[in-house]
């Protein structure tokens, strides 16, 4: 795995971070936030996961 594809990983990881710890502290937690949360990490993760990892 090349350092680019590492810089990648870590800086969406810490933007999704950010994101999410944004949404826990402004919005109220429900079940529909948390399944936000974990969708949005389905959609940004699995396919670069897809494309650099897995080959």
């Amino acid at each position: 795995m090349n350092t680019s594809v590492i810089i990648r990983f870590v800086i969406l990881g810490l933007l999704w971070l950010g994101l999410v710890g944004y949404i826990l502290t402004h919005a109220q937690i429900t079940l529909y936030t948390i399944f936000i949360i974990f969708a949005s990490a389905i959609i940004i993760f699995v396919p670069m996961y897809k494309k650099y990892i897995k080959k």
